[in-house]
């Protein structure tokens, strides 16, 4: 616990400077066979779903759509393994829902939970954030905190331990406008783009390579299409 705490405050150190802007825009790299899709028109069978208090995830006419009051967290059953990159396109909605609060595109992966890390889904969570602290798992929260913040974490399975890799004040979500998502898991190399922009660049030198997907959000509602994810090709990033 205490090399842990360490660890955690050189990289909130290191977050502090790196928050001074984000990374640079970089051109998307060659992909290679589909592993993985969702077309998101023949309901939740290939996800799990937690939620904290309530609210509504459906999967029909080519839309997940996450409408919720509070924590939700919505996993991907397969495990994914590197190298390979997850792509996907999500809106949040602004049109006077009672959860239309624009805020918190966040995902987690690469992710295993210490107390069952041979299987995701044997220990239960009930999409409160704190629970998540027992997972190792990579976390963005993009437009987090009510579209204030952007950040990268590398959570370590310790509960209130959630190492801060990066701290940004933008890029920041648009109300209704969508955000086209690519994710890569290379090895050491993390990578996290938005609309063609490098957010994240991040190379972990004990990397985490394999895991489960999650579409993370809070009080919130966003609809999420064409999920697929593809076999990186080799050394070409």
């Amino acid at each position: 616990m205490t090399s842990t705490r360490r660890a955690f405050g050189a990289l909130a150190a290191g977050a502090a400077l790196a928050a001074l802007a984000p990374a640079p825009a970089a051109t998307a790299s060659p992909r290679g066979r589909l592993i993985a899709r969702d077309d998101f028109r023949h309901g939740l069978g290939k996800w799990a779903v937690e939620l904290e208090q309530g609210g509504t995830v459906t999967a029909s006419r080519g839309v997940l759509e996450v409408d919720v009051p509070a924590g939700a967290t919505v996993w991907f059953r397969q495990r994914l393994e590197g190298p390979y990159v997850i792509e996907y396109t999500a809106t949040p909605v602004s049109q006077g829902g009672a959860n239309d609060r624009v805020s918190d595109l966040n995902n987690f992966w690469n992710a295993t939970d210490v107390r069952s890390p041979d299987d995701l889904f044997a220990t239960r969570r009930s999409g409160a954030l704190a629970e998540y602290d027992y997972l190792k798992t990579y976390y963005v929260g993009y437009g987090a905190n009510t579209n204030t913040t952007t950040r990268l974490r590398r959570y370590v399975g310790e509960p209130g331990v959630r190492p801060l890799i990066y701290d940004y004040t933008e890029p920041l979500l648009v109300a209704n406008e969508p955000n086209r998502v690519r994710i890569v898991s290379d090895g050491s190399a993390v990578r996290w783009w938005n609309n063609g922009r490098l957010v994240f660049d991040y190379t972990d030198q004990q990397p985490y390579t394999r895991g489960h997907f999650a579409f993370r959000t809070t009080w919130s509602h966003f609809r999420i299409t064409d999920f697929r994810v593809r076999r990186l090709v080799p050394h070409r990033l």
